[in-house]
């Protein structure tokens, strides 16, 4: 057999085998979480493009490609052909589906001129929609955005909040449950508890915030972003002009004293305001203001000179402990 066709062939197995995990994998977190996925096999037709629905029935996070990314992988599969099948599931009382896995393999499709895609018709509740919706995407694409991994994540534990305990687990108590479901979620995606909980939270930004941290996290660090999400809504609003002005970037000090004469979840917008250009009118006098001499005991120090060599190296230990105190 030639060696191009050969390729193609390997290709072609290994996005079949791809595909099969997709739903694979979806199926897999579903049954920990709640219950058997009953027996019955997808349905595979090829749907008309323009009855295809991005997925709505939650706030799942992902941002499609953007136009450049997306022009490339048309190209591909103007060349390739689809390899890989959506999936979708009908919405009621309609001829058209919601597209559970396979949003850009879907715009990209389309910008070939298809006006049909191959997909696998599945049935599922809003649960497993949901997980079949998130779940691929958090195990396949490492470029997934925190923001977008919390939102997933959260979709997911929502889901099983109103989905209710599972019967064959013995606990009680919602906080329980809610518990043991996140130790589940972090262990099936190979994760912390921590990085869930983070992840969730910062998924609490207001877009705007979310869009700064995102694209310009420079202006935005993911620490000053945990404390700003701790505020509701209304009052997020008043940390957006703060990140976007030149030459000034909200550090975690600042933060610090706002969330200490503002504490969360809800202040008044003047009062952050006030906050802020308070901290910022005491650092500026600080950087004006001449520098103090320190002096130590150097008797109490005499022993770490010795094994540092110097005092210009404990000087230097002694500011990269202040940066991490500080900044």
């Amino acid at each position: 057999m030639p060696k191009p066709d050969m390729n193609a062939m390997l290709k072609r197995r290994m996005v079949a085998t791809q595909q099969a995990s997709e739903l694979q994998v979806g199926n897999e977190v579903y049954e920990k979480l709640f219950e058997p996925v009953p027996a019955s096999s997808p349905m595979i037709r090829d749907l008309p493009v323009d009855k295809l629905r991005p997925f709505f029935t939650a706030d799942i996070g992902f941002h499609p490609y953007p136009k450049d990314k997306l022009v490339a992988f048309s190209k591909q599969l103007a060349e390739e052909g689809l390899l890989e099948r959506i999936i979708v599931r009908r919405i009621a009382g309609s001829d058209s589906y919601e597209i559970l896995a396979g949003h850009n393999r879907t715009a990209a499709w389309r910008l070939t001129g298809n006006t049909t895609i191959s997909a696998e018709i599945v049935n599922a509740d809003d649960a497993r929609a949901i997980i079949i919706a998130t779940a691929t995407n958090l195990l396949r694409r490492q470029d997934l955005t925190i923001i977008e991994r919390g939102k997933a994540y959260k979709a997911m534990l929502d889901a099983k909040k109103r989905q209710g305990a599972r019967t064959d687990m013995a606990t009680s108590g919602e906080n329980r449950q809610k518990f043991l479901t996140r130790e589940i979620v972090a262990e099936f995606f190979g994760v912390t508890e921590y990085e869930i909980r983070k992840a969730i939270k910062l998924a609490e930004l207001i877009p705007q915030l979310a869009d700064i941290l995102e694209g310009s996290p420079r202006k935005l660090s993911l620490s000053c972003a945990e404390m700003i999400a701790d505020y509701d809504a209304d009052s997020q609003q008043a940390f957006v002009e703060m990140c976007t002005i030149e030459g000034y970037a909200l550090n975690k000090a600042t933060m610090q004293r706002i969330v200490h004469d503002c504490p969360p979840p809800s202040a008044q917008r003047q009062k952050i305001y006030a906050s802020w250009r308070e901290a910022r009118a005491a650092a500026e006098q600080h950087r004006k203001a001449p520098p103090r001499k320190i002096t130590f005991d150097r008797k109490k120090f005499a022993p770490y000179l010795d094994k540092l060599g110097s005092e210009k190296e404990l000087e230097e230990l002694f500011l990269e402990f202040l940066r991490e105190r500080v900044c």
